[in-house]
């Protein structure tokens, strides 16, 4: 896909941070990609960037509006519609990584071809993909697990990759979802893959590689969140990790979008593993990442520094001490 930059990063009528978690991640990965946000009324979210009308954005130079929401279902709602087809009107192409396709809206769809406009579902592939097979690979993986969705497991892939490639190692990140699609320029979202397929994308996607090369493998889901344990439990037998790493916001009481507490660390740790030694026996937890953003400095300090203690392993914030520790494990 050839998605043009820069990007007017499409907020909608979002009700919270998390809810914005593709625009915040475009915007935090590749600032320059950015240009501004569009917020319709009624929205409670706030990425930094300068609000822009459409006619505004386009005379700045917008290619792109991005739809920078994932809603529960990923749903195209119908309050958008008329914002979406407006942006084509002005000039724009589209992009979105939700379940429902730009190109099965019909006004949009007609707008785009009469208009000479592009629509990007990154959500969709149109790669033929295999079943998993479970055949030992080359190369070596990496995967952040979680305690439950949207608790920082692309933050942690892309900054464990990051630091790598910074320290002269073989790392590259591969994007399982569609905010990490948006930011890398590639990837397959596998909760848009027919289950029997999913852990076959995943090899598909971070096949056989170098001895020293690592590939570093976004996490999706949470093997304790009812709505998303089968996606998670795909990957993980697709990855075929040598490390995990497990992911944890602390200040949740019940998992996102459902009234089910969160797992116990050690509960969440002994079940990943148990998955993930399926296809490679020899995996093992490597370190824990601590998504602290709601905690005081120092309360996220003297609350990690207690996990590491009883675990035994790196405990870190990558947003405020980095992942080298981690990487160290490696």
């Amino acid at each position: 896909m050839n998605i043009q930059q820069p990007y007017l990063l499409f907020l909608a009528d979002a009700h919270d941070q998390l809810a914005a978690k593709v625009a915040t991640g475009i915007h935090s990965w590749h600032p320059e990609y950015c240009l501004g946000q569009l917020r319709m009324d009624g929205c409670k979210v706030d990425c930094g960037l300068p609000d822009l009308d459409l006619n505004e954005a386009k005379k700045q130079g917008a290619k792109t509006l991005v739809i920078g929401v994932a809603n529960r279902g990923g749903v195209i709602a119908d309050n958008w519609i008329e914002v979406l087809q407006h942006a084509l009107e002005s000039g724009m192409d589209l992009a979105a990584g939700l379940h429902n396709r730009l190109s099965d809206v019909p006004v949009l769809q007609q707008t785009a071809e009469r208009l000479g406009r592009s629509l990007f579902d990154v959500r969709h592939t149109s790669r033929i993909l295999p079943i998993g097979s479970g055949k030992k690979r080359s190369g070596k993986r990496l995967l952040p697990v979680g305690t439950d969705c949207s608790c920082g497991k692309m933050y942690t892939a892309l900054a464990i990759e990051k630091a790598m490639v910074a320290a002269g190692m073989k790392a590259t990140f591969r994007a399982t979802g569609q905010t990490g699609i948006l930011i890398s320029g590639a990837g397959i979202c596998i909760d848009a893959v027919v289950a029997d397929f999913i852990a076959g994308a995943v090899e598909t996607l971070a096949p056989d590689n170098e001895s020293d090369h690592w590939d570093i493998i976004e996490g999706q889901g949470s093997l304790f969140h009812p709505s998303f344990a089968g996606v998670t439990m795909g990957l993980i037998h697709g990855a075929q990790p040598d490390a995990l790493v497990l992911c944890h916001e602390p200040t949740r009481t019940t998992m996102r979008g459902v009234n089910y507490p969160l797992p116990d660390l050690a509960d969440c740790m002994a079940l990943n593993l148990k998955a993930a030694q399926l296809t490679n026996p020899k995996a093992r937890f490597v370190g824990i990442s601590i998504n602290s953003a709601y905690l005081s400095e120092p309360d996220a300090l003297k609350y990690m520094a207690g996990i590491e203690r009883s675990f035994g392993i790196p405990v870190v914030d990558p947003m405020r001490q980095g992942v080298d520790r981690i990487i160290e494990q490696l």
